[in-house]
């Protein structure tokens, strides 16, 4: 048994994150597609069986990589939400992240997965569990028609930066959705 073997036992943790950071490699990278059991094992150094310990099928590993980018869409939201409160607070937190944040807006390494939403059966269900978990915490101050609409134009935005809209365009869009969010 070599020391790695050794302490990747020890550490079942750090091997499970490395599966996820690999299938989301893969996934950013090639699109979900790629994500396949030998490529995900071989890539974060595990044996098949290895994975298969930490997920017990494709569809587990799946559904974890897609939990861990929610997870870290929390995150990153939530870095948004310290400097902010009150009506309309997730909204204004919701499209500063999706229109201009590094991690997660146009031209991101994330813009792969984004996209699966529309393509990917698992995808569309974890989104509405998501966003329904958000709105359920941000029930008081945003559960308002109006925040709803600017985060669908919020959506619509990034969607149009598959087309030729400059990365310039989304920071007025930005500015213009979070004062209509103000008022």
């Amino acid at each position: 048994m070599t020391s790695s073997a050794y302490s990747k036992k020890k550490q079942p943790e750090l091997v499970r994150q490395a599966l996820l950071d690999e299938a989301l490699r893969l996934a950013m990278s090639s699109g979900p597609e790629a994500v396949t059991i030998q490529a995900v094992a071989a890539g974060a150094g595990v044996t098949k069986g290895g994975l298969f310990h930490h997920f017990p099928s494709k569809q587990a590993l799946i559904e974890g990589m897609v939990a861990h980018v929610f997870a870290q869409l929390d995150l990153a939201i939530d870095r948004y939400l310290q400097t902010d409160s009150g009506r309309g607070c997730f909204t204004r937190a919701y499209v500063e992240t999706i229109l201009v944040d590094a991690d997660f807006g146009p031209g991101s390494p994330m813009d792969v997965l984004n996209l699966s939403v529309v393509n990917y059966p698992i995808m569309g269900p974890a989104w509405d569990d998501w966003i329904a978990r958000r709105m359920d915490r941000h029930n008081e101050t945003d559960n308002h028609l109006d925040l709803e609409i600017l985060r669908y134009a919020a959506d619509g935005a990034w969607l149009s930066h598959l087309g030729t809209r400059p990365e310039g365009k989304f920071r007025e869009i930005r500015d213009r959705l979070v004062a209509l969010s103000r008022e």
